[in-house]
């Protein structure tokens, strides 16, 4: 018996292996929830599907979560399969390449726009026709970025909409509370995917990060996944509107000094 069996989880996000939707998949699978997937598009679904079977998931459904029709179609699809659910999880952010270069200041209406609609805005579209399917107990997770509150080179537009993404989290939490269904987030330590990819520097960015954390190190899609499992379970159960830093660390550190390299000599006796 793992810890969610029984439970059902929905995943919005996985784009392929090295997704940390797809780390949190797996996390939650291992404890024997049944899951389902969403996809945008032919390219992704040839991606999703082979995943989705990799875990004998057969609910995998198209939507596009900038349309609320799609949304309300996915959740036809959901009703009729399983009735209700327990576990909803958002991993989806997009901004235009051209906003995660450069400077802020030249973040297009646009793409601000866009940015905020599909990172953002997503989490209240997917969860608000969800609340009728929940079961009591359900958790809701996110996933965001310490650039929410911290300035990270090019992360720019991307930054405000995980901002905004989190405030929702807060905001979420308060309104579904007395329904007993808690909503988190995860703010993910910096890890190589298919989005991160699109940020300006992300090589360096991920050097940084490595160097500048307590442990040293960056963070995995599994250790991501072990945090999602906890959240979604019953051990969590007093646990919400929160973001829980799974990062190595890297939140706490105002400032990165080898001090030791700094260090005067002795004075000689």
């Amino acid at each position: 018996m793992g810890l969610l069996t029984g439970k059902k989880a929905f995943i919005f996000g996985v784009a392929n292996d090295r997704s940390i939707a797809w780390g949190i998949a797996k996390a939650l699978h291992a404890e024997g929830a049944e899951l389902g997937f969403n996809f945008l598009g032919e390219a992704l679904e040839k991606r999703v599907r082979p995943l989705a079977e990799s875990v004998n998931a057969t609910l995998v459904l198209p939507c596009d979560v900038s349309k609320d029709s799609e949304i309300e179609a996915l959740y036809k699809e959901v009703e009729k399969a399983w009735g209700k659910f327990d576990i909803l999880i958002h991993c989806i952010a997009f901004a235009n390449k051209d906003d995660l270069t450069g400077t802020f200041t030249n973040t297009s209406r646009a793409g601000f726009h866009l940015a905020l609609d599909i990172s953002a805005y997503s989490l209240i579209a997917i969860t608000r026709p969800a609340v009728p399917l929940l079961n009591d107990g359900a958790s809701i997770i996110a996933l965001t970025y310490y650039g929410s509150v911290k300035v990270i080179p090019n992360y720019n537009v991307m930054g405000v909409a995980k901002a905004a993404l989190e405030a929702n989290v807060r905001y979420l939490a308060y309104d579904l509370g007395p329904k007993n269904i808690r909503v988190n987030a995860i703010s993910a330590g910096a890890i190589k995917t298919l989005a991160s990819s699109a940020v300006g520097g992300i090589k360096s960015m991920l050097k940084a990060s490595e160097e500048m954390t307590p442990l040293r190190r960056n963070v995995s899609q599994d250790e991501v996944g072990s945090t999602a499992v906890y959240l979604a379970s019953s051990w969590s159960s007093a646990v919400t509107g929160e973001i829980l830093y799974v990062d190595a660390g890297a939140n706490i550190v105002g400032m990165n000094l080898d001090i030791k390299k700094e260090e005067p000599a002795a004075p000689k006796v």
